[in-house]
């Protein structure tokens, strides 16, 4: 279980990340595949650098979906002006597959992990909370204006030591005229010191360390949907069953089941039955009832009991407890999947 009292370190990606460019292509198409038909099936990944990107998966779906444009049009959204040679290779899912699922099944077999923390409001790791806070002020600043030389392209890292911050870790694509140490001043002034408070006096600040961040995006580097899993969950402080999660429906397990556990284990929490919670649950592809579910607390306590009697992660189940036929998922790309109080696995509830 994850010890607060100890040294750890996590970090985030800002949207224009190249992998993080990639999820964010991958549920924008899932997202207008389920607008017009909530039942469709979808498991689309992308791969892109250096002017090209490639659509691969497979897509079931009765909408109208123009893939090469709603990649192009996310890549400008992001920030990027030059153009993408895009190539698409959809094709429908498996009948195998779909035999299974279409019976209530799970689309995959594996094991999915939900985790919260009473450490913070948002229920998780105060370190993870202020990376994805320092990544997505990085966009702000940009966006806004506030700082003009600021490129797409960034990541942060943070180093919690018995509680408190121990480093902060900044990564920013910039315009070529722009001096180091302006960039640190201004990040320093503009966002670090705003999220650290009175901390910052005692933290080792550190603003690209190679001395240089001018490349950045797909012009530097290639991104691949489903590569920031640990950026995307609980930094590494928590178990991760492996699988991803942008570009898939919530037939997949590997999505729905992870957001289900998510939902259980921050209601464990809030509603004071544990002061953290662990939620495990495994199945076999084309299967309803999970092979396993289990919910450890901060002792290792098992809760399965509890969880048994007042939850359903039979993937029909969850698809309605979370309403996941929407088309909520472009706003989960980037800056975690959990945390945002507007998702419905984030809900509270007071009946347990």
């Amino acid at each position: 279980m994850f010890d607060k009292t100890k040294i750890y370190t996590v970090e985030s990606v800002t949207s224009g990340h190249p992998d993080k460019v990639c999820d964010q292509i991958s549920d924008a198409i899932l997202d207008e595949c389920l607008k017009n038909d909530p039942k469709s099936r979808v498991a689309v990944e992308n791969f892109g650098g250096h002017g090209h990107l490639a659509i691969g998966g497979e897509v079931t779906t009765n909408s109208e979906v123009d893939f090469e444009n709603i990649a192009r049009e996310v890549y400008r959204d992001i920030g990027y002006k030059d153009d993408l040679e895009v190539n698409c290779n959809i094709a429908c899912q498996s009948p195998d597959i779909a035999q299974g699922v279409d019976t209530g099944g799970a689309g995959d077999q594996g094991i999915m992990y939900g985790f919260a923390t009473d450490e913070t409001d948002e229920f998780l790791p105060k370190g993870l909370v202020l990376a994805h806070k320092l990544a997505e002020g990085l966009e702000e600043l940009r966006k806004s204006g506030k700082i003009s030389w600021l490129g797409p392209d960034g990541k942060s890292q943070v180093t919690i030591e018995d509680g408190s911050i121990k480093s902060v870790l900044i990564s920013t694509q910039h315009n070529e005229n722009i001096s180091q140490e302006e960039i640190r001043q201004a990040l320093v002034e503009k966002l670090i010191s705003d999220l650290v408070g009175d901390e910052l006096d005692n933290i080792e600040i550190l603003v690209n360390p190679t001395g240089k961040f001018v490349q950045g995006g797909f012009e530097a580097d290639t991104g691949l949907t489903g590569r920031k899993i640990m950026v995307d969950t609980y930094g590494g402080l928590a178990p991760h069953g492996g699988g991803a999660f942008s570009g898939k429906d919530p037939s997949k397990v590997d999505r729905s089941a992870a957001y289900m556990a998510r939902f259980v284990a921050k209601n464990i929490v809030a509603n004071k039955l544990a002061k953290e919670c662990l939620v495990s649950v495994a199945y076999a592809i084309g299967r309803a009832k999970p092979l396993m579910v289990e919910a450890l607390d901060e002792n290792g306590k098992s809760l399965a009991k509890i969880i048994n009697e007042k939850f359903d992660f039979q993937p029909r189940a969850i698809v309605e407890r979370l309403n996941l036929l929407s088309p909520i998922y472009s706003q989960t790309s980037c800056y975690g999947h959990f945390g945002k109080a507007n998702l419905p696995w984030e809900k509270i509830e007071s009946d347990l």
